[in-house]
């Protein structure tokens, strides 16, 4: 009982904060989309509903995104331009990372609501291809950050770090893959393939949320 209660906490905990509330509707969205993938020869007819499910999830994801840029701004704006990082080179990049996200979560509602005739954008695509390449610009900024901070720091590394380093590489995987063909990996992917990537960043994310609690308790 009591660890159910405990789960049931944390849960609640991860609905509360802003990164949290994100990952587990990027868990679900990309669940949704690794059934998809899964039965869309064996079932089409519950493939196409999850598929569905996991749009759904993604434009409320995106819309909440909107919504919740202020913590975002605020982030930015305590960042700076990176005083507390080890040295400029990472600064830099942090910088960007942060001008990337700024511009990205905007741009991702904004096709979301194209998709779904909510507005009527003229060069629709171009709306998706932008929104695709600052995706892959977020993730790529962000690795290469993290890879800098742990070359500098590398005798310190432990379990969070290496997990950090995994999630972004998915997530870059995934943004790739999210572009169009023609554009390295982009386009190649199958839908299961795409879920599983996402569902397994997803979790990893999850774990290092609760894993960060546990260690401030």
């Amino acid at each position: 009982m009591g660890g159910s209660i405990n789960l049931f906490s944390e849960i609640c905990g991860l609905i509360d904060s802003y990164g949290g509330r994100d990952t587990l509707m990027e868990a679900l969205c990309c669940s949704a989309k690794l059934v998809a993938g899964l039965q869309a020869t064996r079932n089409p007819d519950l493939a196409q509903r999850c598929a569905t499910v996991s749009s759904k999830i993604s434009g409320a994801r995106a819309t909440l995104r909107l919504i919740d840029d202020l913590p975002v701004l605020q982030y930015s704006l305590e960042y700076g331009l990176g005083a507390g990082e080890p040295d400029r080179f990472t600064a830099v990049l942090g910088v960007m990372s942060n001008m990337v996200d700024l511009l990205f979560y905007p741009i991702e509602t904004v096709c979301w609501l194209a998709e779904h005739k909510v507005l009527d954008l003229r060069r629709k695509d171009a709306w998706n291809y932008a929104n695709s390449i600052f995706c892959v610009l977020s993730a790529h900024l962000n690795l290469v950050r993290t890879l800098r901070r742990f070359s500098l720091h590398r005798d310190a590394l432990n379990r969070q770090d290496l997990v950090s380093v995994a999630r972004i590489s998915l997530d870059l995987l995934q943004a790739v893959g999210s572009l169009p063909r023609g554009n390295l990996w982009g386009g190649k992917l199958s839908t299961f393939q795409m879920g599983a990537i996402g569902t397994l960043s997803a979790v990893l994310g999850i774990y290092q949320i609760l894993a960060a609690r546990r260690l401030n308790k």
